[in-house]
């Protein structure tokens, strides 16, 4: 059998056996060397240090410190990094791509859940859910049995916005259902929507066209606020937004004086600032569905970023390429 080479955990330490459970964690050591008792939450302690000097796969996750020139100096023998989470911006530097070391995330699989939630919303809000359960719960009673107007999902006219994973799995999982779907997104051309099997449209076109819109681009310095007063005005009365992207993307003041009007509703998974300050007046807005932040991987959902890492190290291990790299080039415009 073939030397393991020697990895470390770098991450909160909690996240390890939520991330990598027992079956995980045996199927990750058969690939690697690596300690669950031993997590770098600091790559500066001695004993983290000591490790670190001969480390040659980092597994990261959420709370993983900054890999920054002095860290890297640390792992002369350092050659990947697999992330157990989504995002890799927060903590690599221009360095580890600078020094050849190969990133992988696991980005694909966080996207999932936050794609199936949108599912969830897109169908939840065509059908006047929320707006229905309040007014049941405030009257204790319903009109059983009658045709509620101005609702439903047939022919509902959804707008994505960014052809991420995420939107990009938003759209296949739209697609058996009897709605109208269209994209907006400047890096995609005519050519890249219709292998997506949707329209490609200009934001404004896009936003005055739909009845939902679901936000899945990136928070950048070209995205902040992109969803403005001026954008939100464009939206059809009755229209639903959806932001499960970064809070950043929406102004939330225009946004909170456009629910005000009654005019539109909003669904919101992340926000700005995050969390939300307690005496924000989307916690109390009837037309705002307000989330934790919740989208992306909870609970058993973590198991699945622990097995995309596994896999990637068995791929490291064999000499194969790596399946989910991460381009360095695209990172601007990328979560």
């Amino acid at each position: 059998m073939p030397e393991r080479p020697q990895a470390l955990f770098a991450m909160t330490a909690p996240n390890v056996p939520r991330v990598f459970p027992p079956d995980l964690l045996a199927g990750l050591r058969e690939h690697v060397d690596i300690d669950p008792a031993l997590v770098a939450e600091d790559l500066t302690e001695p004993r983290v240090r000591e490790v670190l000097a001969r480390t040659e796969v980092l597994i990261t996750g959420w709370g993983c410190p900054l890999l920054d020139a002095a860290a890297l100096d640390a792992a002369p023998r350092l050659r990947a990094v697999l992330h157990a989470a989504g995002s890799v911006k927060g903590f690599t530097t221009p360095e580890v791509f600078e020094r050849g070391i190969a990133v992988s995330s696991a980005a694909a699989a966080n996207a999932l859940p936050v794609a199936e939630y949108t599912l969830a919303m897109i169908l939840l809000s065509g059908k006047d859910v929320f707006a229905s359960r309040d007014l049941l719960r405030a009257r204790r009673g319903f009109p059983y049995g009658d045709i509620l107007p101005g609702i439903g999902n047939y022919g509902r006219r959804v707008g994505v916005v960014g052809a991420s994973r995420i939107g990009r799995r938003v759209i296949e999982l739209l697609r058996p259902h009897d709605l109208r779907v269209s994209l907006s997104d400047p890096y995609v051309d005519e050519a890249g929507a219709a292998r997506l099997g949707v329209p490609l449209l200009p934001l404004d076109d896009l936003l005055s066209g739909s009845d939902t819109v679901t936000l899945h681009a990136p928070d950048t310095s070209g995205t902040r606020h992109l969803i403005g007063a001026r954008e939100l005005a464009l939206m059809p009365s009755g229209a639903v937004l959806i932001n499960t992207a970064r809070g950043a993307l929406v102004d939330h003041d225009a946004l909170v004086a456009e629910l005000r009007t009654g005019r539109l509703g909003a669904v919101l998974d992340v926000t700005d600032p995050e969390p939300l300050p307690a005496g924000s007046p989307l916690f109390d807005l009837p037309n705002a569905f307000v989330t934790p932040h919740l989208a992306g991987s909870q609970g058993n959902e973590v198991a699945r970023l622990g097995r995309t890492v596994v896999e990637e190290a068995a791929r490291l291990a064999a000499g194969d390429p790596l399946a989910h790299a991460v381009d360095h080039t695209a990172l601007e415009r990328t979560a």
